[in-house]
């Protein structure tokens, strides 16, 4: 038997290694990106996409324009975010820094109603209403207006420079920065007298501040919905990570239903005259055109899917032509996908909508909002706040009385000037002087207040009455009670416990 012995060069062996690790260390692991050209498309849910992109940049654009007048120094300005007078206007609605609860309430709900709509809808938000989608839709469509449709783009992506493809990037580029722009300038517009500010910002007038902020606005803009697009969906956003937890069986999602289109089929008329089994699927890939992530919605649910549904226009119009029933594509649940492979003609109805998890979303959903409804209804247009002297605690005067000095604090929310009755209750044989008023004394003091305004008055209290001076602290109150109010609108008054500290309560 000859044996035959394969030898091995090992000066091969090592330039072979070495080759190796040259392209292993040459190797990128950053994939860049690839550009993609969504097909414009048509159908009732591209119908609803721009619906949503008219009515939500609409509300952006206008609102900081709407007026509502407003008495005092305060802005004619409907909705205002006034941080150097700390408040916060809506329309007849005023919140002052004392009641944030209502943003947080408002933050609350939001996070609820997205949990809440995720369940049932999946990503809806991000597919119709989140600001990357719909700037992204407006980038998309300007792109198309001014380069073509998808074919149109892809080949002027590959053509070499010339004076049309720069001209066409050019002005694109153009429209897409006058646009970021507007987005930036807008957002400070909701922090101040928008006329008056945009007198300052074209005058150069403006605090360097609203010229910062537009430029950060106008960066991000420009560079999220005209080039990075998808990536901000699919790597920065932390939500598609999350809704899974918000998915369940019984939540609508962008679906191709593989039980009804494979195998799928170009040459379908030449396959079934062969008698092979098709599906409805004619691989035309359109689903795949017009999808502004880049996807192919057939290879199931994807992280990147936002729900926009576009893909389901694009298969619509196609199993029209064909002559095919809709619905390749469609919104339905996992629990009727499975029933239909199951071979059950199982439709969705709205008791689809009504099951444990949304039902909990929609009661902590709906209480936050009552809640805040009927606070907001049955404030008080008044508002007492007292803040004691704390060095000292008290003066011993020359008579032997005890002093204190409390600070009080009258916020009259109203848009009118009123009188309040500032009086001393539950402290017997006291007195008291506001500093100011030429050194009088009593047991109550009248103060007007402006409209939407904070009047704080220094008050001091004073006693020499044994039993209250022996104890170390003596609770009583202030009342604050609205005199002369104008028309139906009945009498305000709040309280304040206080106290009154003798000399034991320094020790």
């Amino acid at each position: 038997m000859v044996q035959i012995i394969n030898t091995v060069d090992p000066q091969e062996v090592d330039r072979e290694n070495a080759t190796a690790v040259n392209k292993a260390e040459n190797r990128s692991l950053y994939a860049s990106r690839e550009a993609i050209h969504p097909k414009a498309a048509h159908g009732r849910f591209r119908t609803f996409k721009w619906t949503m992109v008219i009515v939500l940049l609409g509300i952006y654009y206008i609102a900081p324009w709407l007026r509502w007048t407003r008495p005092g120094d305060a802005p004619d300005q409907a909705i205002l975010i006034d941080m150097a007078n700390r408040r916060f206007y809506f329309f007849f609605i005023e919140i002052w820094p004392q009641e944030f609860y209502y943003i947080a309430g408002l933050l609350i709900m939001a996070g609820v109603g997205l949990f809440l709509v995720t369940s049932l809808f999946g990503r809806a938000w991000c597919g119709y209403a989140c600001p990357q989608t719909v700037w992204t839709d407006l980038y998309i469509w300007v792109e198309s207006k001014i380069e073509g449709d998808r074919n149109a783009r892809i080949k002027l992506d590959a053509a070499p420079w010339s004076v049309s493809k720069l001209s066409k990037r050019a002005f694109k580029m153009l429209v897409w920065l006058l646009i970021a722009i507007a987005t930036g300038g807008f957002w400070v517009f909701y922090f101040a007298d928008a006329p008056t500010l945009l007198h300052d910002l074209v005058t150069g007038q403006a605090p360097s501040v609203a010229y910062f902020t537009i430029a950060i606005l106008t960066a991000t803009t420009f560079t999220f919905a005209g080039f990075m697009r998808e990536q901000v969906c699919t790597y920065m956003c932390p939500w598609p990570r999350i809704q899974g937890a918000m998915l369940d069986e019984e939540s609508l999602i962008v679906t191709y239903n593989a039980w009804r289109g494979e195998p799928r089929m170009a040459g379908r008329k030449k396959a079934e005259a062969q008698g092979l089994k098709v599906g409805d699927c004619i691989d035309c890939n359109n689903c795949v055109a017009v999808c502004p992530m880049g996807i192919d919605i057939r290879d199931g649910n994807q992280l990147e899917c936002i729900n926009c549904a576009l893909c389901i226009d694009a298969c619509d119009a196609v199993m029209d032509k064909i002559g095919k029933p809709r619905g390749l594509i469609n919104y339905t649940t996992a629990d009727l996908y499975a029933a239909n492979v199951a071979g059950k003609n199982e439709h969705w109805n709205w008791r689809h909508l009504i099951r444990p998890r949304t039902i909990i979303y929609f009661t902590a959903w709906a209480g936050v909002g009552l809640a805040m409804l009927f606070t907001l209804t049955h404030r008080t247009q008044l508002d007492v706040n007292v803040v004691p002297d704390r060095n000292p605690l008290f003066v011993t005067l020359s008579d032997g009385a005890i002093r204190n000095g409390y600070t009080v604090k009258i916020l009259n929310k109203r848009q009118e000037p009123r009188t309040f009755r500032l009086t001393l209750d539950d402290l017997p044989g006291a007195t008291m002087e506001m500093v100011g008023e030429s050194g009088a004394k009593g047991t109550s003091f009248d103060i007007a207040v402006e409209p939407d305004k904070l009047k704080a008055v220094k008050i001091y209290v004073s006693t020499n009455d044994p039993e209250i001076i022996e104890h170390e602290r003596t609770r009583f109150e202030f009342k604050v009670e609205e005199l002369n109010p104008k028309g139906d609108a009945p009498a305000e008054s709040r309280t304040y416990d206080a106290l009154f500290h003798g000399p034991d309560g320094k020790e």
